[in-house]
């Protein structure tokens, strides 16, 4: 064989998938197209297109503004402020890098919107530069402020009374001083390569006895709580940044040296993994060595206090070769993310109210989830509908003597998984247990190395991933001995088997024991982990095979179906929206007069009412108190209407590079409940929702009238917390 033959049929998929999704203006559709009409403008002009990166940057203006809303409980507003730094953290050190990448090594292909990569890098700069201004502006003003009003004093070491000095010294020599290791700069000493995302204070200081101007650099170590909780006070809770407790012990550092400035910077670096799918023969090791290159990676971004005198930043730039728009100014404390612990303080009345997740109608008083699931399908929306379904689907199948095997997909989980505990428990017990890890799960490569390998001592077959796609896809499979013989139970969902996120997110996820679902999803483990050519998927869309040209089809199929009598109609609710081909068809579908209506939380690049060409398309981002993750797509279909779940946003990644799954709800009263009770929430939602202008600009709506004001994930709170508290009534009596 060949050596460009030696592939798995599913690399060989893979590589149709990309042929098939190249862009030919004169055929992207495979179907016929002559009832489209006939276009009247240019749907590949870039002004067609929102740029992806800056739309973005647009999503996360959307985070902040929890932040600054002071509707919103002040330690919420303060975990918004975190979430918002966080997520800087990974634009730039994934999409920021990718431009820079692209600069340097000369590269001339252009978006659909065309935009060269350092015009982005400019309009990015001056967006977020605002945004860390706004950041430090609403903590300075509003959070610190809020929180001494309620006790929580975030200090500075000046404001300190004298028996807390004296403890944070203590403290500094006791715990602090041993971890710490100044590096001087001079001709003999460079200037560090510092850690990615590593917090560091540039220090000048002047010998006593020679009189000369030293320079030196100390990390802030990671491994110390940069919020130093301070016990000397009577009442209240009381911190101090560890960065304020180095600077003012310098003496320890630098005996007989005088410390004349000090101030805080941070550096971020590149940090994507490159892996050269010729190169990796041992994929594992191959991930295990790439992360430990994330730390050293380019640096991308420097973080700086504003009070940094200009030579010191001058010494600091050229240092680390950087342009003034990779040079960020912050007034107030750098990287807001490490003041997540905030919100673990005992005070209920500064967070959102705590709820109770419902157990779905059809689980409750059930012993058996097996008898459950096959009497019909179970559809479970998280997290108003508790995860813990999900676990005691695993839990039972690793306990149940009668089940003969487990497989399942892991993409994200937590720590201490209930879940990858059943998994390991279920294979102690003599089942036949496989799980697929995703090892390229970005910033989640080492958690999920520590836990698989925990899995194969426990007997897993473990499966590391598939070179060069990722897989995405959230599938859990398990085979049961039964009295009619064997069965196979599955669930899917749109989001990742984590009992934690599971609490934060909105997901929605299926329990079913069809068989044609069961054969299927064992098809699909079978791409996964040996080799397979099925190419008849009918339960299925499975991405990168056949998802792309199904998302197609289907929005070709409205423009067909659409008539005065029956209207098209087409609704999808996900993460993203960035495939220039997809957009296209939407754009087409709208001048054949198809109503759709976009729910997108963050990028999109499509643009909403353009004359001729999408005024029958609205787009709106729901950010509120759960980050909305499900996805979820609804085609009228001539009124036969069909509603599918996906793991799938439709991105070029996901469409093109990873292993997804769309299925099908096929039950009459599932359908009926998303259609009556779930997507007419998402839809009326004016609380939380922003509606995106053709100019690119988000709105809120304005509704005067309270009594029609609605808060989408609000309502299904409630709706859980009723039918919660109707359980216990029923127990009661």
């Amino acid at each position: 064989m060949e050596e460009q033959e030696k592939h798995t049929n599913i690399h060989h998929l893979y590589v149709n998938a990309q042929e098939a999704a190249y862009d030919e203006r004169d055929e992207e559709l495979t179907t016929d197209s002559s009832n489209e009409p006939a276009e009247q403008v240019d749907l590949y002009a870039p002004e067609m297109y929102f740029n992806r990166e800056l739309s973005w940057v647009d999503f996360n203006w959307r985070v902040l503004n929890e932040a600054l809303d002071e509707k919103n409980p002040l330690l919420e507003r303060m975990k918004f402020l975190a979430i918002t730094a966080s997520n800087l953290d990974e634009f730039f050190m994934i999409r920021v890098a990718g431009l820079r990448q692209q600069i340097e090594l000369g590269v001339t292909d252009l978006p659909p919107d065309g935009m060269t990569p350092s015009e982005v890098l400019d309009k990015i700069f001056e967006s977020i530069s605002l945004m860390m201004f706004e950041m430090s502006q609403c903590y300075l003003n509003e959070i610190v402020p809020g929180l001494r009003e309620e006790g929580v004093y975030i200090h500075t070491h000046a404001e300190l009374d004298k028996e807390a000095k004296e403890w944070c010294r203590r403290y500094f020599y006791e715990t602090v001083f041993q971890v710490l290791t100044p590096l001087a700069i001079d001709p003999g000493h460079p200037f560090p390569h510092l850690l990615n995302r590593s917090l560091n204070l540039m220090m000048t200081i002047r010998d006593k006895v020679t009189d000369e101007e030293r320079i030196a650099v100390v990390q802030v170590p990671p491994v110390l709580p940069r919020l130093v909780k301070i016990p000397t006070y009577q009442s209240g809770h009381h911190y101090v940044l560890l960065g304020e407790i180095i600077a003012e012990n310098t003496d320890y550092l630098f005996p007989g040296l005088e410390l004349e400035e000090c101030s805080m910077f941070r550096v971020t670096r590149d940090a994507d993994l490159e892996i050269a799918d010729d190169e990796a023969s041992d994929l594992l090791k191959t991930i295990e060595e790439q992360l430990r290159r994330r730390r050293w990676g380019a640096v991308v971004r420097v973080e700086l206090a504003k009070a940094m005198p200009a030579k010191t930043r001058e010494r600091l730039q050229s240092a680390m070769r950087l342009e003034d728009r990779d040079m960020y100014e912050i007034e107030g404390p750098l990287h807001l993310a490490d003041f997540m612990p905030l919100l673990k303080l005992d005070l209920p009345h500064l967070k959102d109210e705590t709820f109770t997740p419902r157990i779905s109608t059809q689980l409750k008083g059930i012993e058996d989830i097996f008898s459950a699931v096959r009497q019909d399908d179970i559809l479970l929306h998280h997290p108003f509908d508790s995860f813990s379904s999900v676990v005691e689907f695993i839990e039972n199948a690793a306990d149940d003597p009668d089940v003969l095997a487990i497989k399942q997909t892991l993409y994200r989980t937590s720590g201490d998984s209930l879940i990858v505990q059943a998994l390991a428990r279920a294979a102690e017990n003599g089942k036949q247990v496989t799980a697929f890890v995703e090892l390229k799960a970005r910033f989640d490569e080492e958690n999920n190395i520590v836990w698989a390998r925990q899995l194969e001592r426990a007997g897993v077959h473990v499966v590391y991933g598939i070179l060069g796609l990722k897989t995405h896809c959230k599938v859990a499979l398990v085979v049961r001995r039964e009295q009619d013989g064997i069965r196979t139970y599955v669930h899917m969902g749109t989001g990742n088997y984590n009992e934690t996120t599971a609490r934060l997110y909105t997901d929605f996820g299926m329990l079913t024991s069809r068989p044609e679902i069961g054969y299927e999803a064992t098809a699909l483990f079978n791409y996964l982990t040996g080799y397979s050519h099925q190419q008849n998927w009918k339960e299925l869309v499975v991405s990168p095979i056949s998802m792309r040209q199904h998302v197609l089809n289907s929005i070709q199929r409205e423009i067909e179906t659409h008539s005065e009598e029956t209207p098209g109609y087409i609704l999808a609710k996900m993460n993203s929206l960035v495939d220039a081909q997809v957009i296209r068809a939407l754009y087409r579908a709208s001048q054949a007069g198809v109503k759709v209506d976009l729910v997108i939380r963050g990028i999109c690049c499509l643009k909403p009412g353009i004359p001729g060409v999408s005024e029958n398309i609205t787009v709106k981002s729901i950010v509120g108190r759960f980050l909305e993750h499900s996805r979820m797509m609804v085609f009228h279909n001539g009124g036969d209407t069909e509603i599918y779940l996906s793991s799938a946003d439709w991105m070029p990644r996901n469409l093109n590079r990873r292993v997804e799954v769309k299925f099908r709800v096929e039950s009459p009263r599932l359908k009926r409940w998303l259609l009556d009770d779930i997507i007419p929430l998402y839809l009326k939602d004016n609380l939380k929702s922003w509606h995106l202008s053709p100019n690119g600009v988000y709105r809120k709506q304005l509704v005067r009238d309270q009594t029609a004001h609605m808060n989408s994930q609000e309502e299904f709170v409630r709706m859980a917390e009723a039918s919660f508290r109707e359980d216990e009534l029923q127990e009661m009596d």
